[in-house]
């Protein structure tokens, strides 16, 4: 299943490293890349300028605000943006405006507004699909209440024909999504095109059946289940207070 890597966009990253970790995106397949930005324009704009440069426009370059602008800064910040043809623009504002998002989706285009990590049932969704103010359903599968709220929402996402690319990154969110998104491809969707899930390489070593990314793409696990169960020795030593992390870092404070 197509992913996307966000690995390459953090903040605070040296130019030499952004440079880098572009070029680890492309060999490693990747087609998709996620950059944050938000905190200053000019310096979106220069990093924006050196992530297409290494590239190109054959690969889609995403952004994400992570909710810092307000509606009309949204507006006109993509306004300079747009200009490195961001597929979407990822939580420009707060995640419960939706007459914001409304209003920015429709300024931008054809910029897509892609948001969802935040909200926390069908009926946001629903009402954010209603008022035609996102182009793609970012779901957080941690954050909204079980499997039965998210297959409601990926038939509310197919019956408004906006694709699915969920949220993840978190411990062990990468490899749960990736098994609701290939039930969306099998059982509603029936679609790849415009679909993709997010990537993160971190934290990974700690579960019994980690993610498998090849060529840029999830490939599907071989073991049942959701494939979250975490490793014995991870849970003991990262266990509150008693836990071999915690005694460590007592330790220190000492």
């Amino acid at each position: 299943y197509p992913a996307y890597t966000t690995s390459a966009g953090w903040l605070g990253y040296s130019d030499e490293k952004i440079r880098r970790l572009c070029r680890e995106a492309k060999i490693e397949g990747f087609t998709h890349i996620k950059m944050k930005v938000g905190s200053d324009l000019q310096d979106d704009i220069r990093r924006s300028k050196l992530i297409r440069e290494e590239i190109g426009y054959d690969i889609k370059l995403m952004m994400d605000a992570n909710q810092k602008w307000d509606v009309d800064e949204a507006i006109e910040n993509m306004k300079h943006l747009s200009k490195f043809q961001p597929w979407w623009i990822e939580e420009p504002t707060s995640p419960d405006d939706i007459l914001g998002h409304a209003k920015i989706a429709q300024a931008v285009k054809p910029i897509h507004v892609a948001t969802g990590e935040h909200c926390q049932n069908r009926v946001v969704f629903k009402q954010l699909m209603q008022a035609n103010a996102i182009g793609i359903c970012q779901i957080d599968s941690c954050r909204v209440g079980g499997v039965n709220e998210i297959l409601a929402i990926l038939l509310l996402a197919a019956k408004f024909n906006i694709p699915v690319c969920p949220h993840a990154g978190g411990v062990g969110l990468c490899e749960h999504v990736q098994h609701l998104s290939m039930i969306d491809y099998l059982c509603i969707s029936g679609s790849m095109e415009n679909r993709i899930i997010e990537y993160v390489d971190h934290l990974h070593e700690h579960f019994k059946d980690p993610v498998v990314i090849k060529n840029g793409k999830y490939i599907v696990p071989n073991l049942p289940g959701y494939s979250i169960e975490m490793k014995k020795e991870s849970l003991e030593s990262y266990d509150f207070n008693s836990g071999s992390v915690w005694k460590k870092r007592k330790q220190r404070l000492k």
